[in-house]
């Protein structure tokens, strides 16, 4: 049981000479202070009994505020569901159901941890979404709707703008949210949501699944929030039958073996962004549909044996595979250019500095965002009229491998933790059994 006791802090000393009180909640050697907006002076304080001596001269009405305080944990601790609730806990619960930290500010904290830790992609992603958040809550809807789509679309400029000339950090953008203090969770009803994924729809030009995934990241804030006891679980806006995110499932399209003999087929200037482009898509196909990202991060020392040694990025699973022919044909085109490349495959990070992860990541994005560019050049060259993107190479190795490779190494191949997303993955792709049943009716 924790033990509850209204202390004086006496390092937080005024200048007047009067010293805060605070209500001390300590359990496994774990402690927590709530302040009570309350100062007195040392001499009237009775630290043993943990209230104000008779010469405080309000001493009975602080006596009886502090009683209730104490009461409050107390009670806290003893009607509580949660056996496990911690300090920190009974802190923010004390705060109210409203919780003491806005919504942005939680948010801040939880990007901010994802950045420390190296998960970039996830963070700006996060931080984008903050920023759409705030476009709503600032919108002036009886502005013309052309209006305020174009001024949303500057300020996105403006941003990226500032941070090329580097006037504004990604750090500045999470401390930003941090101190911002005009959202509670409390206001997220709903009502709210609905108004939101209007918002997003009709301002933003977002598609059902990039909606999907901010009301995931709310619902993720507000999983973090009501355990930290910043909001009561009845503010909750996805419980039972409220807000329900539905994940929708758009079809995965590859490129047929015919389509990829035209990629294969093309002849660029060696060296240009285009014939690198050429040579990391192939690449990424060849290797059962490696993701760009890590394609663009493989070093020499990744080879040995004639084999790739390769962990991926998204979930650090390691794989081991042969070089099959044809990538070896395009490797050997790098294989002079190692030490110019500092060791990389590719030369895309050849002036990265390795023991920054964040430049890594910066420059990793960049060479993605030029190879799709160019890709639509090669689709047009090649008269694909499919959207020739980074991530349709693992599309076409899964169009291609259809059901004529067993599932489990299918699985193996794309690094899939679990059997069943690389089933439910490969069906975008097997189409035989549902064409033979569409056939066996029509053409009766």
């Amino acid at each position: 049981m924790a033990s509850i006791k209204i202390v004086l802090r006496k390092n937080m000393m005024k200048k007047d000479g009067t010293t805060p009180l605070a209500l001390r909640i300590s359990e496994n050697y774990k402690t927590n202070y709530k302040w009570l907006g309350q100062y007195v002076f040392e001499k009237d304080w009775d630290k043993v009994a943990g209230k104000a001596k008779r010469t405080h001269p309000n001493h009975k009405k602080l006596n009886n505020f502090l009683m209730k305080k104490l009461t409050e944990a107390n009670d806290l601790y003893f009607d509580s569901k949660d056996e496990s609730i911690t300090p920190k806990q009974a802190k923010q619960k004390l705060r109210g159901p409203g919780g003491s930290k806005s919504f942005f500010t939680v948010a801040g904290e939880r990007i901010k941890s994802k950045h420390d830790r190296g998960t970039f992609s996830v963070a700006k992603s996060e931080l984008s979404i903050l920023y759409n958040i705030e476009e709503f809550l600032t919108l002036k809807s009886t502005l013309p709707k052309n209006e305020i789509i174009e001024a949303i679309k500057q300020r996105r400029k403006d941003r990226v703008s500032r941070a090329r000339k580097s006037e504004y950090s990604f750090i500045d953008g999470i401390n930003y949210f941090k101190k911002n203090t005009t959202l509670k969770f409390r206001d997220i009803d709903q009502a709210f949501l609905e108004r939101y994924k209007t918002f997003c729809s009709a301002y933003l030009n977002q598609k059902t699944r990039t909606i999907s995934n901010q009301l995931i990241f709310i619902r993720t804030l507000f999983n973090i929030a009501i355990k930290a006891g910043i909001v009561a679980s009845k503010f909750y806006p996805f419980a039972e039958e409220k807000e329900k995110i539905r994940i929708g499932s758009g079809n995965k399209i590859g490129l047929t073996t015919n389509e990829i003999e035209r990629v294969e087929s093309l002849q660029f200037e060696p060296q240009s962004s285009i014939w690198h482009t050429h040579n990391v898509w192939l690449i990424a196909f060849y290797f059962a549909g490696i993701r760009i990202s890590d394609i663009v991060k493989l070093k020499w020392s990744d080879f040995k044996d004639n084999r790739l040694y390769y962990v991926m990025n998204k979930n650090e699973k390691p794989l081991s595979l042969k070089i099959p022919d044809k990538a070896n044909v395009i490797l050997n085109f790098y294989k002079k250019s190692q030490k110019e490349n500092s060791g990389y495959v590719f030369p895309f990070l050849k002036d990265v500095n390795d023991k920054n992860a964040e430049d890594i990541f910066r420059k990793t994005r960049n060479a993605t965002k030029l190879f799709n560019k160019y890709l639509k050049r090669i689709a047009k060259e090649c008269d694909i009229d499919k959207n020739l993107s980074n991530h349709i190479a693992r599309h076409s190795f899964g169009n291609i491998a259809g059901d004529r490779i067993h599932p489990l190494m299918l699985q193996k191949l794309y690094r899939h933790s679990d059997l069943k997303t690389t089933l439910n993955y490969q069906a975008n792709f097997i189409h035989k059994d549902a064409d033979d049943a569409l056939d066996s009716v029509v053409n009766f």
